[in-house]
């Protein structure tokens, strides 16, 4: 409410609130060169006194409010008020990872919103949990700073090697899609315990310990080591960050294992004579090495 009080008062200095609760307002605007005496009573419906109030523009037209759920994880809500409300629905937006549809009549209220919008954050807390536990245990490559509708995350495995995981939002302790960046000689090996341990995952316990026992391994731990072991710059251009993008490519040489950008080698094999493509797949050699690479292109990144 603090941020609400200072905009009215930046924004219109002489309108002042009234009360403790701050639903009533009263002062003076002015407009082409006049006063005018203004007093605003806040209906029940904008009141909202169990949410908090983290914003409200002065015409109240666009209003946030903040909740915490059972683990203390803050989120937002966005509410815009139409012209014809409360006819109309406001529009609302939220950071989350399902599509949020409340249900809204003429006799309906931001309360009603509210109240549905804190259901949705405990439906979801379990999900929730599960990335943040992957984010506190683990050392994330992308995203860097994921947002709360995240459901990926790539998690470094060792030196240029990562699993990339999708979570089910509505089902978060059961088995996510994955699939292993790196190279052959060492993503293969993985790839083959997962099929083989794949009737070890059980639902009862958290997804960083299942991938463990499935996968037969320990992730690198966050107080030993550090995101700077993992994050080796692309052999092209240099950078490690390119377009949003880390480099996913590797030789699969072992005396070589250096990491390129998809695009960057893509443009780099399509420039050699010697390189060929069939479909998607194209084979050359490494920049660095000259043993064969291949490349399969994900037609996402170029």
């Amino acid at each position: 409410m603090a941020v609400t009080e200072a905009s009215l008062l930046r924004q219109c200095p002489l309108l002042l609130p009234q009360n403790r609760s701050k639903t009533v307002y009263e002062g003076f605007i002015s407009a082409q060169g006049r006063d005018f005496h203004l007093r605003i009573v806040l209906p029940e419906d904008l009141q909202l006194k169990n949410a908090r109030l983290v914003y409200a523009d002065t015409c109240f037209s666009t209003i946030k409010l903040k909740a915490e759920d059972a683990s203390g994880r803050e989120h937002l809500i966005t509410l815009k008020l139409k012209a014809k409300y409360p006819a109309e629905s406001p529009d609302y937006f939220v950071d989350f990872p399902v599509p949020f549809c409340a249900s809204w009549t003429p006799q309906s209220s931001l309360i009603s919103i509210y109240s549905q919008f804190l259901a949705a954050i405990e439906s979801l807390k379990a999900f929730w949990d599960v990335m943040d536990e992957i984010d506190e245990k683990t050392w994330v490559l992308e995203p860097e700073k994921p947002p709360r509708s995240a459901t990926a995350r790539r998690i470094a495995l060792g030196n240029n090697v990562s699993i990339n995981i999708e979570v089910d939002p509505r089902h978060p302790t059961m088995l996510p899609e994955c699939f292993f960046l790196g190279a052959d000689h060492v993503v293969k090996p993985l790839g083959i315990k997962l099929s083989r341990n794949i009737h070890l995952w059980d639902p009862e316990n958290s997804v960083l310990q299942n991938l463990k026992d499935v996968l037969e391994i320990d992730f690198p731990a966050r107080a030993i080591l550090e995101k700077s072991d993992f994050t080796m710059d692309c052999g092209i251009c240099y950078a490690y960050q390119l377009d949003g993008t880390i480099p996913d490519q590797v030789c699969d040489n072992s005396q070589c294992g250096q990491p390129f950008h998809q695009i960057c080698l893509y443009e780099w094999l399509r420039g050699l004579l010697t390189s060929r493509q069939s479909f998607n797949i194209i084979f050359g050699e490494c920049p660095y090495c000259s043993k064969p690479i291949t490349l399969k292109m994900s037609g996402r990144k170029h």
